[in-house]
Formats: C-alpha cells, structure tokens, sequence
C-alpha cells in the first residue's frame, strides 16, 4: 500500500493510523514516562520485544508516554539474518524511529523535570549504543545523557525501570545500585549471559538473583529491573516479568 500512495501518501497516511496516539492512553494524562531507546534489533539496538512489552503494559496502565534516543551513529550494523556485522553505517536516533512509529525525541531533550519515570528496554543497543559495555565490560563509558538521565532522575527520586542488559548502566552511574541481570550461573544454558552479574558487582553494583517473571526493587534508589531475555525461557514469561516491572514502576511514581 505505502509503494502505491508514494512518499507523500504514507505521510499522509500516518495520522490516520495514528502513529502518535499510539503512545498516549486517554483519559488522565499522568503518569508521564520517557522510554529510552538504542535502536532498532536485538544484536546492533533495542529488543524490539522487550519495547512492545513495555509500550503496552504502559498503555494499560495508563501512561503518557514519549519515546528518546541519542543522535549518534550505532557501533555497528548487524545483519539478524546472518548475525554477522554489515559495512553500512546507522543512526541509532533513526532507526529507534521505527519502534516509535516516528514520534522519536534526541535525548538530548529529555528533562526530568517533564517525567514522572524514565524506562530503558534492553538489547544490545544498550550495551553497544548507550554505553560500551559490550566492548569494555567493567571499564566501560556511558553516553553523556544517558548517565544525565539516570542521574537526575536519581537525585529527584523518580523510578527508573531497566530491563534484559541494561541494569549495566544503572551500576555504572549509580553508586550500590541493587540491579537483577537474572541468575549468576548458566543453569545448563538457560542463563547464557549469567557472567553478567558479576560484572554488576565489579562496576560498583549489588545483584541481586532473580527469574524472568520476577522482578528486583531497591526502594532507596528507586531502581526497578528484571531480566527479561537473559534467560531463556517463553516469551509469554518475558513478557509477564516486563509488566511487572512497569507496574512497579508506576506504583512508584505515587500517581
């Protein structure tokens, strides 16, 4: 359909579909949560799953919601159907677009002071994109707003929700953060990533084991994290563990 109607007619096209009410629940507005995100597939930016997961239990629950991500370029490409890094170049900004449906914002722009909460889905973009982490591990580096983000939404108290790997940046940016990346063993390999947790511990934070329907609160900091697809397990389970995660979230914004 969009290759009929031509550039102008798909433009056209999107408030019909309604690209932006999407995101926004009606009735009472509040509470406002920014979603950040890194890109757009598992291996190269944002788990595409886990961000649905997330639009929708916030939806249920009522949430304006508006989406951010940095305006850099990605690490690298990855093609998914190989799994194999490609020689294109993209725009991590760009390609969170398309989760977006194009309400996208620079993350720059992201104020705490215009949210009640601020969620990070997982995928690699969080590890490649967001931070270095998958390039550094312990000695890594987090995007410039990306710890602005976390910290002031720290220092005023607000929640802050993360999922699969990317409780990394809340121990990287946050002293003696309580974080659950999952299990700390591989479990015959239902815990593939389960190294990950101690590296929590080696950037400065506490992990805490948790399964994937479950989820990790420490309260002082205002940290919510569960471990999404670090563990396998059914998607249904996943997807249960992410509401969980955006419902205490929004327990904890008091509205």
């Amino acid at each position: 359909m969009a290759a009929a109607l031509g550039a102008r007619g798909s433009r056209l096209l999107l408030p019909l579909l309604g690209a932006r009410a999407l995101h926004t629940s009606p009735g009472n507005p509040a509470p406002k949560v920014a979603v950040v995100l890194s890109g757009c597939g598992v291996y190269d930016g944002t788990e595409i799953h886990e961000a649905s997961a997330i639009l929708v239990h916030l939806s249920r629950a009522g949430a304006e919601v508006k989406m951010f991500a940095p305006d850099i370029p990605q690490m690298h490409v990855i093609d998914h159907s190989k799994g194999e890094a490609s020689q294109e170049s993209r725009n991590v900004l760009v390609e969170s677009a398309r989760i977006a449906r194009g309400d996208i914002t620079a993350l720059s722009q992201l104020k705490v002071q215009n949210h009640d909460a601020v969620i990070f889905p997982g995928g690699f973009g969080a590890a490649k994109n967001l931070s270095s982490f998958a390039v550094d591990g312990e000695s890594c580096s987090v995007h410039g707003d990306v710890q602005r983000v976390i910290q002031e939404f720290t220092e005023a108290k607000k929640p802050i929700g993360l999922c699969c790997i990317a409780p990394v940046l809340a121990a990287k940016v946050i002293p003696g953060v309580e974080v659950t990346v999952g299990q700390e063993d591989e479990q015959g390999g239902k815990w593939p990533y389960a190294g990950t947790a101690k590296a929590i511990q080696a950037l400065g934070g506490k992990h805490c084991p948790k399964e994937v329907h479950e989820v990790h609160v420490d309260r002082t900091r205002k940290v919510v994290t569960t471990p999404a697809f670090m563990g396998h397990v059914p998607l249904h389970t996943i997807f249960d563990g992410i509401g969980s995660m955006v419902s205490t979230v929004i327990k904890l914004t008091g509205k």
